[in-house]
């Protein structure tokens, strides 16, 4: 039951930043730069300068790098090195990681994989708390079916409503059979997400999977003249709503 996720990352403390997570099969000083020169090229005819510098530390001190939460546009995206040849992506949106479109994009331009991982307990109460789901998607360097998605696998509550949905081909370790469950939020679980990252080589939700060894974390930073809207907030004021 996605209600009784355990075992995520930080123990959900760090949440909307780490409910969903990004990851790119490459090297993270290696990301951050050709993302950077990526925004910059995007944000300059603004006035904005993108900056990349190291960031030492725990995990939660790499986190911390990205507060405060901003919206509507995000300011500090952080990659970090991980035991594994990926590295993670989060950023400091007010709603959380976006990492659906930054994966796709960086995937194709680094020439590797990408990925998205999304985790969160479904908590919704009276108007309160969080529409729980749990979502694979897995980017190429080249075209496919659709953009560059090789594999998509999700079981979320859309609105109150459960829905679950696949495509491209199944990797040999999948549990096809479980696809076919009654209840709709049983046919893709918490459980069988950390199984499948497992066969691809991550830990996500093991606090020692991040920053191996002492490497540092890479912030990219945009600094200049954002919208007029643009809003600060705390990460205990992000997670009020829920």
């Amino acid at each position: 039951m996605i209600e009784n996720m355990e075992g995520l990352l930080l123990a959900d403390r760090w949440a909307p930043i780490t409910s969903e997570l990004g990851f790119l099969e490459t090297g993270a000083e290696h990301a951050a730069r050709a993302f950077a020169a990526w925004q910059a090229g995007l944000h300059a005819p603004r006035g904005i300068a993108v900056d990349v510098r190291p960031v030492s530390g725990s995990l939660e001190q790499a986190l911390s790098a990205l507060l405060p939460l901003t919206s509507p546009e995000t300011r500090r995206h952080l990659f970090m090195p991980t035991r594994s040849p990926w590295t993670a992506y989060v950023e400091n949106g007010w709603g959380g990681t976006d990492a659906a479109s930054a994966m796709g994009y960086m995937a194709e331009t680094l020439g590797c994989r990408g990925m998205r991982v999304v985790a969160v307990p479904h908590t919704l109460r009276k108007d309160k708390g969080r529409y729980g789901a749990v979502m694979f998607e897995l980017y190429g360097p080249r075209q496919t079916h659709w953009l560059n998605y090789v594999r998509t696998i999700y079981a979320s509550n859309d609105g109150g409503r459960w829905v679950f949905g696949q495509s491209g081909e199944p990797f040999p370790f999948e549990k096809l059979e479980r696809y076919q469950a009654r209840k709709v939020r049983d046919r893709f679980t918490f459980d069988m997400l950390e199984e499948y990252l497992h066969h691809l080589g991550l830990s996500p939700f093991q606090e020692d999977f991040y920053l191996p060894q002492g490497a540092p974390a890479w912030l990219v930073e945009k600094t200049g003249t954002f919208v007029p809207a643009q809003t600060e907030y705390t990460l205990a004021q992000a997670r009020e709503d829920f």
